[in-house]
């Protein structure tokens, strides 16, 4: 298919179904929010399941393939479809004995797909958690929207930290129904469709938003469907009637921190979010002065984007190896040059470059950065990733559900592998705040030796 690549000695070649690195329960149909779009979040379990839905992350190339004999398979499952069900999924999945294993009906897996192609219904509002007003300040969480899988870690446990925290509107996606309604960062939700949200986790208000139904979050309400929204801004109360479009969603965001530092932020290896990476650093990074690659929170996702991300800021060469049933295969970057084949503005690839992660830094994002720590581009800031170093694909069933399997998994260049270990950073530190100011001067001690 157009797009999927083929796991030879270089990517963007022909296969059915594109392999994915995706972190259990959080590349969901808009899986984490903030740079990845809009109302998105980490659905299901943040630990590794078997045969419950909604826990595990893969995508294909295009929608589910079902058998070349699928007439009579697919009239003989529309119902089945229709009602969401999963059940041939389910037991392969609780056969396989695989810890990324994951179940979805059809139109979970639509979602999914939509997702993965870096698109979602909502109304383009980031949240996020904060703490409320009296509240000690151990008793919530607050981080940014491209945090939700990991807040929602956190804070999603209900219990005295959620009854302490707000939802707070972190961001509004350009040209969305939040951004035309007048919706501005700050404000706070209070309900959502009539339900209460103070001292809810992220997904649930995300749902929400979203018009999911809890027991099926991967399969969201339809285009034109309506939401109202109760929101508080400086003690006024608002209130707004939404239309859900479908939005795009914003996987790369370039910006300037102070001291020349140039901050590049992944929030998601989403298709076409390669080369977003690339068109980047090749026309708003600055041709002079140190970069920082922002993958905190990104939970993964199509590896062929993380590949081809990687040219932006390694002068070609290996980025991973990949065990596919015992047999090996190398993946390997482009360096990132024009159509005259003249290296971009500046030569970002031997910039000082640091990579800010944290735990949730996942999957395909642990590739990456696995790649420019082993040789020696980049020096990691943050603390220990989550450690994810599996491939997974989907497997489409007769009643139309997709169970999802682990094929492979990948090393680094060194050989590492990642599956349970994650990446420890050159430099750790706890906190986010910590991490930002150790990052900016690595990079400025980087800098003064170039």
């Amino acid at each position: 298919m157009p797009g999927s690549w083929f796991l030879d000695s270089r990517p963007r070649r022909s296969r059915r179904g594109t392999l994915t690195l995706v972190f259990v329960g959080v590349l969901a149909t808009g899986a984490v929010t903030g740079a990845f779009g809009g109302e998105l979040a980490a659905f299901g379990s943040a630990a590794p399941g078997g045969a419950a839905h909604g826990v595990g992350r893969g995508g294909p190339e295009g929608p589910p393939q079902y058998p070349a004999d699928g007439k009579g398979a697919a009239a003989g499952s529309g119902e089945a479809r229709e009602r969401g069900d999963r059940a041939d999924a389910d037991v392969v999945v609780s056969r396989s004995g695989d810890r990324w294993s994951a179940a979805y009906s059809a139109r979970e897996y639509e979602g999914l797909r939509q997702a993965l192609d870096g698109s979602y219904v909502g109304v383009g509002i980031s949240v996020r958690q904060a703490r409320a007003e009296g509240a000690s300040p151990g008793g919530g969480t607050a981080t940014g929207a491209d945090r939700e899988s990991a807040t929602d870690r956190k804070a999603g446990t209900g219990g005295r930290t959620a009854r302490r925290t707000v939802v707070e509107v972190d961001r509004v996606q350009p040209a969305s129904p939040a951004d035309r309604a007048g919706i501005r960062a700050g404000d706070r939700l209070r309900s959502v469709a009539g339900h209460q949200v103070t001292g809810e986790p992220v997904t649930a208000v995300v749902a929400l938003l979203r018009g999911s139904d809890p027991d099926s979050p991967d399969a969201p309400a339809d285009p034109g469907s309506r939401v109202r929204l109760h929101l508080t801004r400086e003690g006024t109360d608002l209130h707004r009637t939404l239309r859900r479009e479908r939005l795009t969603t914003e996987s790369v965001r370039v910006d300037r921190i102070g001291d020349g530092v140039t901050r590049v932020k992944i929030a998601s290896f989403t298709r076409g979010s390669g080369d977003q990476v690339r068109r980047a650093v090749r026309e708003r990074v600055p041709e002079e002065g140190p970069v920082l690659l922002d993958l905190r929170g990104n939970s993964g996702g199509l590896v062929e984007e993380a590949v081809t991300a990687a040219g932006a800021f390694l002068d070609g060469g290996l980025v991973a190896t990949y065990d596919d049933n015992g047999t090996e295969h190398a993946l390997y970057a482009d360096s990132d040059t024009d159509d005259a084949g003249e290296a971009g503005p500046g030569d970002v690839e031997r910039r000082p470059l640091v990579v800010l992660v944290d735990g949730g830094t996942m999957s395909a994002a642990e590739m990456l950065t696995g790649a420019l720590q082993d040789r020696g581009r980049a020096v990691v800031v943050g603390s220990r990733t989550f450690g994810k170093g599996s491939v997974q694909m989907p497997r489409p069933q007769s009643d139309g559900s997709v169970a999802e399997l682990t094929v492979g998994h990948y090393t680094t260049p060194s050989g590492r592998d990642v599956e349970g270990r994650g990446i420890v950073p050159d430099l750790s530190v706890k906190s986010r705040g910590e991490s930002m100011e150790r990052a900016r001067k690595v990079l400025s001690g980087l800098e003064a030796r170039s």
